[in-house]
């Protein structure tokens, strides 16, 4: 949260976020990405790179899912939350 409030003092456009969840307990899990929500919807574009793929998609407004360093999936996160393949193989089911 300290690391996404000191980039936010410059007032970005864009904010690449690398991994925000990464050793945090769930429940500060929701709260970041609820942040993160928030901060878009006040203009700034926000490009996230996450292992946690159903929750990254659950907030994005469009994905892109890697498979050994190449472009897997692309579309809307919610067209991609949805796809069979997507779900089986990288959302657990």
């Amino acid at each position: 949260m300290l690391a996404i409030g000191r980039a936010l003092m410059l007032k970005p456009k864009l904010l690449l976020l690398d991994e925000p969840s990464l050793g945090l307990s769930p429940n500060y899990v929701d709260m970041v990405f609820e942040r993160i929500k928030e901060i878009n919807s006040e203009g700034t574009a926000i490009l996230i790179v996450e292992q946690n793929a159903r929750m990254a998609l659950e907030y994005a407004d469009r994905g892109y899912v890697f498979e050994i360093g190449k472009i897997a999936f692309e579309d809307k996160a919610k067209n991609l939350l949805e796809n069979d393949e997507v779900r089986k193989s990288f959302l657990g089911g």
